[in-house]
């Protein structure tokens, strides 16, 4: 079995601001973090790798930067690294990025399943593993919260949905997204960390790929126009009464008035 694991670096995001004069997203100098969610992926393909027998292959799409997070996933056991790496990438949206991820894969060449976090917390969109698994046309199954069975065609899930789980069984090759209830992730040995920074990541430019500029970074199916800050919370309203009975009396007028009920 190969399984894929979808690795993304990003900007610590309390040091993320926004310029109101020019409506552009400032990003904080220096490397970033890996997307919290994808060490949920990481970890389990780790986990199907030690109890089924696996290799694993991390990627990501980004700069130099984006080396980190995949030296930090060879550090905790996964057995290869690719970056895809372009200037014509740069302010890829996720439409584009799960493009540049199809063509990776497909130079990578056969794989069984494919794993990620269930989203960046940067974007927050939780668009990628979907958009992936259509251009891939394999089954998907997106915010799996436990992987009960896996078979040579088949794997079976728990999927969270807004009212507790469904169990699904997909055909392989598939791509699941996870939450972080499937498991803890591990910290890395300082074996696994001096093995990482030694280790070399394969690197695919968009001619390896066969891709060009259309449909990718700034030729991205969307663009972000403007950014800005949430607005201010307004201030709140302190409802006083004799009486409980009186305070709630209060309180239900007021919110038919605001017609909030």
């Amino acid at each position: 079995m190969k399984i894929i694991v979808l690795v993304k670096q990003v900007p610590e995001i309390a040091l993320v601001n926004v310029d109101e004069s020019s409506g552009r997203i400032e990003y904080p100098q220096g490397p970033g973090v890996i997307n919290p969610f994808d060490s949920y992926a990481i970890e389990e393909a780790l986990k199907i790798k030690e109890k089924n027998g696996a290799e694993t292959v991390a990627i990501s799409v980004g700069g130099k930067q984006s080396e980190v997070a995949l030296k930090e996933a060879l550090s905790l056991g996964i057995d290869k690294a690719v970056l895809a790496s372009d200037p014509l990438f740069e302010n890829s949206d996720n439409q584009a990025v799960a493009k540049i991820l199809a063509a990776a894969l497909a130079k990578i060449g056969d794989y069984d399943l494919v794993l990620g976090g269930k989203q960046a917390v940067d974007s927050d969109d939780a668009m990628v593993p979907a958009a992936l698994a259509a251009r891939l046309e394999a089954s998907q199954a997106m915010f799996v919260r436990k992987i009960t069975e896996i078979s040579d065609s088949s794997i079976t899930v728990e999927r969270t949905t807004e009212d507790g789980h469904d169990v699904v069984e997909v055909g392989l090759p598939a791509v699941l997204s996870v939450v972080k209830e499937i498991n803890e992730p591990r910290l890395p040995s300082l074996k696994g960390k001096m093995k990482a920074k030694k280790a070399t990541i394969e690197q695919f430019s968009a001619a390896d790929l066969g891709l060009d500029a259309a449909g990718v970074g700034e030729k991205s199916p969307s663009q972000v126009e403007k950014a800005s800050n949430p607005p201010p919370r307004p201030a709140g309203e302190i409802i006083e009464g004799e009486t409980p009975e009186e305070i709630a009396d209060k309180l239900f007028k007021k919110l038919r008035e605001d017609q909030v009920i």
